[in-house]
């Protein structure tokens, strides 16, 4: 066994990257502070080429040294758009016909394991504040909330990890 080298594995170019055919979802980030969680949140979602990022209220945006320092140069790939209420945006989402989903703990989540999808609908999944979470306003837009199962003492993830985990299970159930 080896490591692939960079040439090897035949990665795209940012040009290469803007025209190839993306995942049918977006991630809205409500209020993420750590520019660090924003860089890793881009870094993720080129991976998996997925359609951009919506950063709200008061979500740092590019250029940002921190979300540079994680996002290795994602943020000059993967589209993203800045948005003052993160209200708005979802509002604006749901009318171009995205399915909303909330990753936050409420008394009708969706276990991630138990959730459909469906290859014909495009979604957004939106992420909140790594001390409160999603903003109360937007719960009534969403049309699902998905909490991840965890069974040791703490009842929360990082805003980073756990919207990795996400994105990869839907992709998994879109593309796979």
């Amino acid at each position: 066994m080896r490591k692939l080298s960079l040439k090897e594995l035949n990665r795209l170019s940012v040009s290469a990257y803007k025209a190839t055919e993306k995942t049918p979802i977006v991630v809205v980030l409500d209020n993420i502070r750590s520019g660090m969680n924003v860089g890793s949140i881009f870094r993720t979602s080129d991976a998996f080429a997925l359609e951009g990022i919506y950063l709200c209220g008061i979500t740092v945006q590019p250029p940002h040294k921190e979300i540079t320092k994680t996002a290795i140069g994602a943020s000059a790939s993967v589209t993203w758009t800045y948005k003052k209420s993160v209200v708005e945006c979802v509002q604006h989402l749901k009318n171009e016909g995205y399915k909303m989903l909330g990753v936050e703990q409420t008394d009708s989540s969706v276990l991630l394991q138990n959730i459909e999808i469906s290859t014909k609908n495009k979604y957004a999944i939106v992420v909140g504040n790594e001390v409160n979470g999603i903003s109360n306003e937007i719960l009534p837009l969403l049309d699902m909330c998905i909490e991840i199962p965890q069974f040791g003492t703490k009842h929360s993830l990082n805003v980073s990890v756990c919207t990795g985990m996400v994105i990869w299970d839907l992709v998994k159930k879109i593309k796979l």
